[in-house]
Formats: C-alpha cells, structure tokens, sequence
C-alpha cells in the first residue's frame, strides 16, 4: 500500500498516510462505507449531486465536534443538489449517537471502521492510529475531484471558507 509523509500532522507530530494519493482533476474512486443501520454507501448513493465528503478523525473530539456542526449549517444554506457526506472510523453508532445529541441532519456520517475503504481510496488512513486524516473533498456531478484540502495540522479546523466558494462555483 502507498505511504506519503509530512502531510499532516498530530500536536506537530508526522503522520503518515496511507492509500492512493488522489488529485484535483481525477474522477473520484470507488469506496463503500456504512451508515446508521449498517448499510454499505458509495459516492454513488449521492448520484446527480455535488458531494463534499469531510473526513475527521473521530467525531467525540472537540475539532471534529465543532467542523462537522459548521458544515451542518453551511449545509443548510446549499442547493439541494449538494450532498454534504462526514466520513470517519468511528463505529455507525457512535455516529448515529452523537448526530441526534447534536442535532445535525445536513450532514451524512458515515462509518469506514470495517474496511477502511475510504481512507485506503482517498489515502487518507493515519498509518499510526487508523484514523482518518482530516480533509475536505468537493466532487462534481460527474465525480470529478475539483478540491482537495489536507488540514496539515489535525487538531485544527479546515479553511472553510476555500470549500464554500468552490462549492458554489460549481452550482453555478
């Protein structure tokens, strides 16, 4: 499997990725995580839409508490031809847990603890912990990657604005 270092980091620390590096201009690979009631999900059960896939770490930290709560209301605010996905190692129902406590229903969270298929996919799989990397992927109708951001710095949050405008760039 590919490794890639020096990309991001934990408290200044480097981590090492592993997976298939993917690019802006790639179509977006295959990969099939779980939701809530344990039902395998892909990229394509967002079919027709522009997805926005962030992936955090774990969703019972406070940065992730925090980024996967904003995209909730930046969420709300899209097209309805935007899908907002959240996809991390925790279990499906840690996941389903916490998005009724915080009540967050724009965003999908989505679990990839059984095969890692995503992180493996996308390359984002912390090697040293088996989490995923923070990053933000926006995919056009047509599974195009238009953008790619890796949050070097894992304790901190994503630029969000960066992700909004290529969001609505793309809506037209």
């Amino acid at each position: 499997m590919n490794e890639r270092n020096n990309i991001v980091k934990m408290k200044g620390n480097p981590l090492t990725l592993l997976g298939n590096e993917v690019k802006v201009g790639d179509t977006a690979p295959e990969f099939e995580v779980l939701d809530e009631t344990l039902t395998a999900k892909s990229l394509d059960s967002f079919g027709g839409k522009i997805v926005v896939i962030v992936s955090v770490p774990s969703i019972d930290t406070p940065v992730c508490d925090m980024e996967t709560r904003r995209f909730n209301q930046e969420a709300e605010k899209l097209s309805d031809n935007v899908a907002v996905m959240g996809v991390s190692m925790d279990l499906p129902f840690a996941l389903s847990r916490w998005c009724a406590a915080a009540g967050v229903e724009n965003v999908k969270m989505l679990s990839d603890h059984r095969d890692a298929s995503f992180g493996k996919a996308f390359g984002v799989l912390i090697k040293e912990l088996r989490l995923l990397a923070r990053t933000v992927f926006v995919i056009d109708k047509d599974r195009k990657v238009k953008y790619i951001q890796y949050v070097e710095e894992t304790t901190e949050e994503p630029n969000y604005d960066e992700v909004l405008e290529t969001v609505k760039s793309l809506i037209g």
